[in-house]
């Protein structure tokens, strides 16, 4: 019988820093899963998803030494990861084009605008509601809606920096939270 390794979290941080490659199918093969389901509710196109978890992966191979553990979980960092590259794509002017000529799905709200991703599957919905208002509010629209902190700023007619210390402030608490 072939058992595999189970690797604790530093040992797995720390092979992967040394460019193990065994340990990255570990890796591989313990978060593709969770991290595509993260890019499939973002872009729904399934090839599309497809090659941007292949670049997270490339992405986590080539920045793992950037990872910082008094920061947040491995895990933490690596969706963060998959949910910008997700991100970037449905931004990108190629997916834009390539969809342009798409039937509408059931990700489209009646103002056209693409719904946020279901975030109760990654558990964060229910301790994200436990912010104060005005800090859900600027959470959800940059983490869950995609926008840009500059976007928000002009949406909501607050200040640039104003919308960045509340959105730290709101991640600081989360942090509190969760821990």
């Amino acid at each position: 019988m072939n058992s595999k390794p189970i690797y604790s979290e530093q040992e797995l941080v720390a092979l992967l820093q040394q460019r193990n490659e065994k340990a990255f199918g570990y890796l591989y093969d313990n978060y593709s899963g969770a991290l595509y389901g993260i890019v499939k509710s973002i872009v729904t196109d399934t090839e599309i998803a497809n090659d941007v978890l292949q670049n997270v992966f490339v992405n986590i191979w080539r920045k793992i030494e950037l990872y910082d553990a008094q920061k947040g979980r491995l895990f933490t960092w690596m969706l963060n990861i998959a949910r910008n590259a997700a991100i970037d794509e449905v931004r990108s002017k190629g997916f834009r084009d390539s969809q342009k000529n798409q039937s509408l799905s059931e990700n489209i709200n009646f103002e056209g605008a693409v719904t946020a991703p279901a975030i109760e599957d990654v558990g964060l919905k229910k301790v994200v509601t436990k912010l104060k208002g005005e800090l859900r509010v600027l959470v959800d629209m940059s983490y869950f809606q995609g926008f840009t902190h500059e976007e928000i700023s002009k949406a909501l007619d607050i200040p640039l920096g104003t919308v960045k210390t509340r959105i730290r402030s709101a991640l600081t608490q989360l942090r509190t939270m969760i821990q």
